[in-house]
């Protein structure tokens, strides 16, 4: 009798071990993306990948004016690239920089995140094109912030610098580009912001790119991070 429950107990052991290892064999790395298209299965491609976008939340100072005015919560954007094995955000601050991607989370608001890549990135961000990228960019290294959000290349605001690679890289807009008179200035804290830069020469008709337009582009596709909602 003993060595029958021996046995019965080697079995079930056995089989809880089978068990666990079939669950380990199919438990994503911490750089996969499962996702699921029609019906099956796959792994896509690292949660990063040089090309892809990154916003953050920051309401510091002109943060919070900026989401009244926007109406999303997301004030900063920045591309990603991959340089001898380790990722960087190129993002338009004061000065226009590589950010390490890890540095660049924890200075998020709770280290929340949002990840964008381009649709079907995989053909068309080939390494001739994220190369064309970054010679495209370049120039703007070092670069002032842009205070005033004007559209010329002497200074650099982040969705700005972000939108411009990828229309003088492959022709494509990643957002829909507006005028500033189109956003909410009607708050105390916009007003102020814009009444210490501009005084009475607001220029409403200046061509705006936002990180919420960017992060609502219908040419990108969410890989990490889920999206808050406004609610201010």
């Amino acid at each position: 009798m003993q060595k029958i429950l021996f046995l019965i107990f080697c079995f079930l052991l056995f089989n809880c071990e089978a068990q666990q290892q079939k669950i380990q064999k199919f438990t994503p790395k911490e750089t996969d993306i499962i996702v699921s298209e029609n019906g099956k299965t796959k792994k896509r491609s690292p949660r990063h990948q040089s090309g892809d976008i990154i916003f953050q939340i920051s309401s510091a100072g002109q943060g919070k004016a900026i989401q009244l005015a926007t109406k999303s919560l997301y004030t900063h954007c920045g591309i990603i690239y991959e340089i001898d094995n380790k990722f960087f955000v190129y993002e338009a601050i004061q000065p226009v920089k590589l950010t390490p991607l890890e540095d660049w989370i924890n200075k998020g608001q709770k280290k929340h995140f949002v990840t964008k890549r381009l649709k079907n990135a995989d053909e068309i961000l080939t390494q001739n094109i994220l190369e064309n990228m970054q010679k495209i960019g370049k120039p703007y290294q070092g670069k002032n912030y842009d205070i005033f959000f004007a559209w010329s290349d002497q200074d650099m605001y982040c969705s700005e610098m972000v939108w411009k690679i990828y229309k003088k890289a492959i022709n494509i807009e990643v957002g829909k580009c507006q005028l500033f008179k189109d956003f909410d200035l009607s708050s105390q804290e916009v007003k102020k912001i814009i009444e210490q830069r501009y005084g009475e020469k607001i220029p409403l008709e200046e061509t705006v790119i936002s990180p919420v337009a960017i992060l609502k582009s219908e040419n990108l596709e969410t890989i990490f991070g889920e999206e808050l909602k406004y609610d201010l």
